[in-house]
């Protein structure tokens, strides 16, 4: 069976679940797939008797969350800021569980010969939930609310391309780009392009909350906990729950006793340690997802020692990725190469040989930077991994032996975000998955780009960025992700450990579908949209 007839598969299979499809055509299109009768009817069998049901509270704890977070969809960071953007609000389109790109306020879209114009087509039953109707004025303000020099959003250079956004009447909105994008639809599932009400002046209603997504918030505090209720004008599929409790767990002891004795229904992150414990607990269900996200450790390559290439290579061959993998990450993790280009990406480079520890090597680099003997410190804290802080323990064990003294600092985990990462000389970030490796070179690499974690600046790299954008050719396209992530993994300012799986946990009376997404931990941070209670 092909890839593109299990992902047919895992469709109808959701489909049945969700009871919007007739047996009859269930039967047709999974015999088309090259399913046998007797399979079809007992996958039918199956996945229709699982159809979800309506109701019930759904309590779920999520591990990353600030009082300093905000409804600006332009600051959005924390996991509980994404969690909830996905659960109150809107976007124009969404990675379903498959991993394919899917509609969310959009219908249809499509783009020019030269992929430099994407027209998209609303729905036209999608509302706000102050009862509001949603019409391309909102999406246009939505989209330039990240655009001009004035703005300060992350996703300022994902749009950077765009030279106008115009209205086809009320339902259709029309994005002319500088040049070819073939990845622009998948960026409209960044977690900051989040659809708001727009004012008369043209920009947008982010204080009040108010969204067009399955949920709508009655009452909520950053950092403590969300109550949010269904909106009866939602325009897609699933909402199944009556209703939804946010909660920000950031401790991991009282998130895991939270979900095993039942407080909360779901929980973002379980501790890695005790994933093999949980696992065998009959009232709970351990999802272990390899994905696209990573952990990264960026150093800035404007200050000194880290303005020096050789004590950048240094410091990557300083870690043992494979012990890290081992003891902090349990085995849960794919193994990275200090580029941020994922094997659950397209265009992976498979070719490019693998950086091993090797202390002697950097500890010849560190003679040749003038910097034997290396001092430096790197800033973690609980909140970005499960065992985050052991994890930079352990590479600061393996870095003794290349010379170099690591001081590891446990940063508080509130204000994490906003006062370490980008600020500190080097510490340690969680990157959630990205759908391409434009999306996140274009996010994290690009030399103007709001989050260039490591301030590092290539003039080869942007220019094959820039042309890799506009490529239509997969094999030529290829071949400049290939040469991007060469100059990203001996030029850059990044150590990249792994890239971890998704690791979280529901109670086993919750339903899930059976592929679920890998974009984010909770079946994309759509959880209370897709999910529902079994009994």
């Amino acid at each position: 069976m092909t890839k593109k007839d299990q992902q047919l598969l895992n469709r109808l299979a959701d489909a049945a679940r969700k009871g919007g499809i007739s047996r009859r055509s269930f039967m047709h299109y999974s015999l088309a797939a090259g399913m046998t009768a007797t399979g079809a009817t007992g996958l039918w069998t199956t996945q229709a008797a699982a159809a979800p049901q309506k109701g019930g509270t759904f309590r779920w704890g999520i591990h990353d969350g600030n009082t300093g977070d905000t409804h600006d969809p332009g600051t959005y960071l924390t996991r509980t800021m994404i969690f909830l953007a996905h659960t109150h609000r809107s976007y124009l389109t969404m990675i379903n569980g498959d991993g394919s790109l899917g509609g969310d306020l959009a219908t249809s879209w499509e783009g020019s010969a030269e992929a430099s114009q994407w027209t998209f087509k609303l729905n036209e039953n999608a509302s706000f939930h102050s009862g509001k109707k949603l019409t391309a004025t909102d999406v246009i303000a939505s989209l330039n609310h990240h655009r001009g020099e004035d703005s300060t959003s992350a996703a300022k250079a994902l749009l950077a391309d765009v030279t106008d956004i115009s209205a086809d009447g009320d339902y259709t909105v029309v994005v002319k780009l500088s040049g070819g994008n073939a990845d622009f639809p998948w960026l409209m599932t960044d977690y900051h392009l989040a659809i708001c009400p727009a004012n008369d002046d043209g920009t947008i209603d982010w204080k009040s909350g108010d969204g067009s997504g399955p949920y709508k918030i009655d009452s909520g505090e950053f950092g403590v906990q969300f109550s949010l209720s269904r909106h009866d004008g939602w325009h897609g599929e699933g909402a199944y729950f009556d209703a939804v409790e946010i909660i920000t767990l950031n401790d991991p002891n009282a998130r895991q006793t939270a979900l095993v004795t039942g407080d909360v229904d779901a929980v973002s992150l379980i501790e890695l340690k005790t994933m093999a414990l949980m696992s065998r607990n009959p009232n709970v269900t351990v999802h272990n997802i390899p994905s696209a996200g990573a952990i990264t450790m960026p150093m800035l390559t404007d200050i000194a020692p880290f303005d020096n290439v050789d004590v950048r290579n240094a410091l990557k061959l300083a870690i043992d990725r494979d012990e890290i993998i081992e003891k902090i990450a349990f085995g849960a993790a794919t193994k990275g190469n200090d580029f941020h280009h994922s094997p659950a990406q397209p265009y992976w480079p498979e070719d490019i040989p693998q950086r091993e520890y090797d202390p002697d090597q950097a500890k010849s680099l560190l003679k040749k930077a003038g910097h034997e003997g290396l001092e430096i410190s790197i800033s973690v804290a609980d909140s970005v991994y499960a065992g985050a802080v052991d994890m930079c323990v352990l590479y600061a064990e393996q870095a003794k032996k290349a010379g170099i003294n690591m001081k590891v600092v446990r940063e508080p985990n509130d204000g994490y975000y906003s006062d370490v990462w980008l600020k500190k000389p080097f510490c340690a970030v969680s990157w959630g998955a990205r759908p391409t490796p434009d999306v996140m070179y274009t996010l994290a690499y690009k030399d103007d780009a709001a989050w260039n974690e490591s301030r590092w600046q290539n003039a080869d790299f942007n220019k094959l960025l820039l042309q890799a954008k506009a490529e239509l050719d997969d094999t030529r396209r290829g071949e400049m992700y290939r040469d991007m992530a060469m100059l990203a993994r001996n030029d850059g300012g990044t150590v990249i450990p792994f890239f971890n799986n998704f690791v979280y946990a529901n109670r086993s009376n919750v339903g899930t579908p059976e592929a679920l997404a890998a974009s984010w931990e909770c079946d994309g941070a759509r959880a209370a949209s897709r999910w529902w209670f079994t009994g």
